[in-house]
């Protein structure tokens, strides 16, 4: 956001509550909806270079080895495909970006409020006023402070599944590096495999590593002991042994916890609302990161296009109001199907959505889905979905430095 801003010509200030500024978590897919914006900010070389080339998101029950998952960008014409990446890769490249265009970013800030007249002061944990501006961009995440100055706020509702996640070294043998990979039993667990290429130019090659499991067991989980966790991983995935290896402690492991909402209008007066601050929900589409850039567009463009900041924030409110409901309803109802406690519900899955995904529209429907463009996103914005030609041969080595 912060680089759509200057290069317009605005003065910009980034307050980071960390005292340096960092990346937090694992890995994630950058969708077509996401590698367009960052076209649109001249980076997509950039991330290329770091992350690995995703043809197919594939899962498989774990007791018997069917497939229930299987979609393939390709189901759609225009040599879609995703881009999985080190959390730390994705904030390297923006990071370096915003030290290029000398954008003042001040660290070990915690905003707390808003005071807002006919403009804007952030009022800071220490006391500190900082202000007044005539736009504050909220992109705090998922527990978000400053949404509550908006009318009819909208917290949070946890989610009952989460996930331990850790970054290990890539293994190869048995694994593909252009597919996220995962083994279901029931709905109650999930084991995933996603390559994400490399954190920075040079470092080795990565895999986000993932096991589902309610928040409220992790400390169960822990009592029990590593190794019985590991024995139950192998034992429903052997070949995962490979990644469980590598784990000495539970300390390598991150907790991951999730919410879901969305606000009905991500705006205030002199305030914008983006990213998982204005919806969040589980990864379970693997969106988040997408619809955080794509936020960031609308708003970028609609400042550029309109004549004042009030006009600026309607038209960005307009512009991702439909994709962002109608994705975060999908995830909504997908979930359940991949993390809950229901029985009824997987073996729908299993025997039921897994053929009729086989049979078209659904192929196609489906690779939309996971492209984030059952909706049209880039219209409203005033983006055009860029295409590439870009590893289109499978032994292309996406992660190269």
């Amino acid at each position: 956001m912060a680089l759509y801003l200057k290069r317009a010509g605005h003065r910009v200030t980034v307050f980071e509550r960390f005292d340096e500024p960092k990346p937090v978590g694992s890995g994630l897919i950058l969708q077509p909806t996401g590698l367009t914006v960052l076209a649109d900010l001249g980076l997509l070389d950039d991330i290329l270079a770091l992350g690995s080339r995703i043809d197919r998101l594939h899962g498989a029950d774990a007791s018997t080895g069917r497939t229930v998952l299987d979609v393939r960008y390709d189901a759609q014409h225009g040599g879609r495909f995703g881009l999985a990446v080190h959390r730390a890769a994705l904030f390297g490249v923006l990071f370096r970006a915003a030290q290029r265009e000398a954008i003042a970013i001040e660290t070990g800030v915690e905003v707390e409020a808003l005071e807002t007249g006919e403009r804007t002061t952030l009022i800071c944990g220490n006391g500190r006023r900082a202000g007044p501006f005539d736009l504050v961009v909220d992109a705090s995440g998922s527990r978000s402070k400053l949404r509550r100055s908006v009318s009819a706020p909208c917290e949070p509702r946890p989610l009952t599944y989460g996930a331990f996640w850790a970054s290990l070294g890539w293994r190869g043998e048995g694994f593909d590096e252009h597919a996220l990979l995962q083994r279901y039993d029931k709905a109650s667990v999930m084991i995933g495999v996603l390559p994400i290429g490399r954190p920075e130019p040079g470092a080795e090659k990565m895999a986000a590593f993932f096991w589902s499991l309610k928040p409220s067991d992790a400390e169960e989980v822990r009592a029990r002991g590593l190794d019985a966790w590991k024995e139950r991983v192998v034992r429903l995935w052997p070949q995962s042994q490979a990644y469980t290896s590598q784990i000495d402690s539970f300390d390598q492991l991150s907790l991951a916890r999730y919410g879901h909402h969305t606000m009905k209008r991500p705006v205030g007066r002199r305030l914008a609302i983006i990213g998982d601050a204005a919806h969040s929900t589980s990864p379970q589409l693997g969106q988040g990161a997408n619809m955080a850039l794509l936020d960031a567009a609308a708003l970028g463009h609609a400042l550029a296009r309109t004549l004042n900041v009030e006009a600026a924030l309607d038209a960005y409110a307009r512009a991702r109001r439909w994709h962002v409901r109608i994705f975060q309803a999908l995830s909504l109802a997908f979930t359940p199907f991949y993390q809950s406690d229901s029985v009824a519900l997987p073996f729908i899955r299993d025997r039921l959505v897994a053929t009729v995904a086989k049979i078209p529209p659904a192929p196609q429907f489906l690779a939309s889905m996971v492209a984030g463009t059952v909706i049209d996103p880039f219209k409203r914005i005033g983006l055009e979905e860029t295409r590439w030609n870009f590893g289109q041969n499978p032994g292309h080595d996406t992660t190269a430095s």
